[in-house]
């Protein structure tokens, strides 16, 4: 398993950009299906986006197709998360995860998902 880092987290206006990075050591990510998932206080864990291992297939849940963009440089190790049009309801700890080690489950299940980093916070002021 990786070990992921997510960085870039921050507070923010709504309207207002802003974009996630997820370092990965300990191996490479370039075979894995990569994620990004947000969990808000008093909520479960929550699909955001994910990507194939080479990036030719993404996915978006409903409530941010169109203002996110999920992307990765295998050759950098790392997962980036552009997220424009921000708006307060996408306050959250947002979390890299990296497919490998456990059953598939689907690419927005949590538990398709073996390595997670710690997480990083954004919050959108209205």
């Amino acid at each position: 398993q990786v070990q992921l880092v997510e960085s870039g987290g921050r507070l923010v206006q709504a309207g207002d950009s802003l974009s996630l990075s997820c370092a990965a050591s300990g191996g490479t990510i370039s075979i894995y299906r990569m994620g990004w998932f947000r969990q808000a206080p008093g909520k479960s864990r929550e699909f955001v986006a994910a990507t194939t291992w080479n990036g030719d297939m993404t996915y978006y849940a409903d409530s941010v197709k169109g203002r996110f963009t999920i992307s990765r440089d295998n050759a950098k190790n790392t997962v980036y998360l552009q997220m424009n049009s921000l708006k307060p309801e996408d306050t959250a700890v947002y979390y890299c995860a990296a497919a490998g080690g456990v059953p598939y489950r689907g690419y927005n299940s949590p538990g398709s998902y073996g390595s997670w980093g710690q997480g990083t916070q954004v919050t959108v002021s209205s």
